[in-house]
């Protein structure tokens, strides 16, 4: 592949503070990564100047101006600089309100480079929800702010794994409040982004879904629940209307197995922890949010700023190395 054919990869720095710029430096450590590739990092130099002496003191760092695009060769971090951070508020874990701010910018503008073309794909480290908040960003996450960035979309958030794909349908809700939030077109716009995105970005044909059942054993024809009945299973059968092979309810203790097994290509899940429960027990290591439904592609690490062990050299790039990758893939495949 040519270095004019690879995709420019915008890398967001998430949280100063935290295992972020640890975990951007030791996967572009990685020589692979600039095979399929082109990185470009948005975010601190001083952050990223921090975490090469603790990582990796051979890599070097390219400065470059707006619209500069990178060369994207191995041994050398190209960097766009967007904020200006002092050392303590580029001390390892403790986020700051400045820190919070600057990962807000860096989302901005890689969503900016994402819609004018100027990147392919955006790979987000990890950010911290309260510091974000602090900063005057009122976003549960990511993916709500990329939503309103993208001019307030609908989103489906992904969490995938060689051996696994799931899809939420609510995402951070209390439990007591997930029945309630769960209705027919909620559940099929999830299965309809779902499919859009496996097609375009997978290429998959015709990809098959499986929708998670709420209550126990799928509550057992009304014993331990009217979920299925009443909402999910009109949902599959609209869904099915449309075009879509979406299969279920299925109880959920199986249905997982069923899916690694290769039956599914992704499961429909109704709240966060039935979708990451079984996907972090697999991928702990390698598994890759992105969130489905933007006008662009987003992935990123699936873990948080890890503040207990930033500044230390302990954390694994592995998942930001997945989402490096998934990226280029699906930018390519695109």
């Amino acid at each position: 592949m040519s270095d004019i054919t690879k995709p420019i990869l915008g890398l967001t720095l998430g949280d100063a503070a935290g295992v972020g710029p640890e975990v951007v430096v030791g996967a572009l450590a990685s020589e692979d990564v600039f095979q399929i590739c082109r990185p470009l990092v948005l975010g601190d130099v001083g952050a990223i100047e921090q975490a090469i002496h603790l990582i990796n003191p051979n890599l070097k760092i390219n400065v470059l101006k707006p619209g500069q695009e990178p060369a994207g060769r191995f041994g050398t971090i190209d960097i766009l600089p967007l904020s200006r951070l002092k050392s303590e508020d580029l001390a390892p874990g403790q986020p700051s309100l400045e820190s919070g701010r600057a990962s807000a910018h860096y989302i901005e503008k890689a969503a900016e480079l994402a819609l004018s073309g100027q990147i392919q794909a955006m790979v987000t480290a990890p950010i911290s929800k309260i510091s974000l908040n602090k900063a005057g960003y009122h976003y549960q996450g990511h993916t709500e702010m990329l939503a309103h960035l993208a001019g307030d979309v609908r989103v489906v958030m992904m969490l995938a794994g060689s051996s696994l794909r799931v899809v939420l349908v609510t995402t951070h809700h209390a439990l007591k409040d997930v029945p309630g939030l769960l209705t027919v077109d909620r559940i099929v716009n999830t299965a309809r982004i779902t499919d859009e995105a496996l097609k375009r970005f997978f290429g998959l044909t015709k990809p098959r879904l499986a929708a998670a059942a709420l209550n126990p054993h799928a509550s057992e024809d009304g014993l331990f629940g009217h979920e299925e009945k009443d909402t999910i299973e009109p949902a599959v059968a609209k869904a099915r209307s449309q075009g879509l092979d979406l299969q279920g309810p299925f109880p959920a203790d199986s249905l997982f197995y069923r899916a690694v097994q290769g039956e599914f290509d992704a499961v429909v899940c109704m709240y966060h922890d039935q979708a990451l429960i079984p996907l972090k027990l697999l991928h702990f290591k390698d598994g890759v949010n992105v969130t489905l439904g933007l006008p662009f592609i987003r992935t990123s690490a699936d873990h948080g700023t890890a503040y207990d062990i930033a500044g230390q050299g302990q954390a694994d790039p592995s998942s930001m190395l997945a989402a490096l990758r998934l990226a280029a893939h699906m930018a390519l495949q695109h």
